[in-house]
């Protein structure tokens, strides 16, 4: 299950990304369904997984187009709640030739969703497996549902972007947090230099979070707890990194509620997150279990 955010995208593929006053012209334009939640429900789902979403979007064109998308998907979506005050959320993504790209989101409806919405879909949690956050959502809510998630005895991922202004307090209710090299930092207050994440990793673990995998990119990713496991980057032509986050910890969540050895879940959501970045968009680019299954074969 995915306690998370649901965006549509308005992303513009550019020769460079913009220096502050710039302006650049002649890209093209794709929208797209989008938000953190949403694409790590859709990567779930198109890789084998029983998914529920829940989350808010606003009570416009655009929430209903990602509502019926979702659920065409085969997601369950009776959680997604809907807000008759705030617009659904909305981001807006430059990409370069290279893949890189720069996001603003307004959130919108996101924000508006509620601790006691959280707690209404109590019979959610008792029914999933892995439960898996991340924060364009209320802190309130992503630690409400960390916390029922426990009490039901299932798995919790934290994907700790954005990360915020606000102390996070809820790292004793995570099974795996999930930052990249600069949300380690950011985090953890340690510098990561290139691929070595250990020390800001083992900063983090301290703070009360289980295990800690940061993702490095090309640099692959990098699991601190038990014991250090390496995962390498399957070697791909970057066109678009949007959504590359959240298919790897969608893989995640799928190799784990699958009771998958950690460093096997690990090589699995690096593939996911490799193919995704082979295809411009974000839920557009979310591969398929047996693309998944291909790319593992070629390795």
């Amino acid at each position: 299950m995915i306690v998370g955010s649901a965006n549509v995208d308005f992303t513009i593929a550019a020769e460079r990304l913009p220096t502050p006053g710039e302006t650049v012209s002649d890209g093209t334009l794709l929208v797209n369904h989008g938000g953190k939640g949403a694409n790590q429900a859709v990567a779930a789902r198109r890789l084998g997984a029983e998914v529920r979403l829940i989350g808010c979007v606003g009570r416009d064109p655009s929430g209903a187009a990602i509502r019926a998308a979702l659920a065409a998907e085969g997601i369950g979506v009776e959680g997604l709640a809907e807000s008759g005050t705030a617009a659904t959320g909305t981001a807006l993504i430059v990409v370069d030739r290279a893949g890189r790209n720069q996001i603003t989101v307004a959130p919108g409806a996101n924000r508006t969703l509620t601790v006691e919405q959280i707690a209404a879909r109590e019979g959610d949690f008792a029914w999933a497996d892995v439960v898996a956050c991340q924060l364009e959502i209320p802190l309130p809510c992503v630690s409400a549902a960390l916390a029922t998630a426990r009490r039901h005895g299932a798995v919790t991922i934290l994907n700790p972007a954005p990360v915020p202004s606000a102390r996070l307090d809820m790292l004793s209710l995570v099974d795996y947090l999930t930052p990249n090299a600069g949300e380690a930092e950011r985090l953890s207050g340690v510098p990561v230099q290139g691929a070595d994440a250990l020390a800001a990793a083992r900063a983090l673990r301290a703070a009360g979070a289980g295990t800690i995998i940061v993702t490095l990119g090309e640099d692959g990713a990098l699991a601190v707890g038990d014991e250090t496991i390496t995962a390498a980057a399957f070697a791909v032509t970057a066109v678009d990194t949007t959504a590359a986050g959240d298919a790897f910890n969608a893989g995640l969540g799928v190799a784990l509620a699958r009771r998958r050895p950690l460093r096997e879940a690990l090589r699995f959501a690096s593939a996911v997150a490799a193919l995704t970045c082979t295809r411009r968009g974000a839920q557009s680019s979310l591969p398929t279990a047996r693309e998944v299954a291909e790319l593992l074969g070629r390795a």
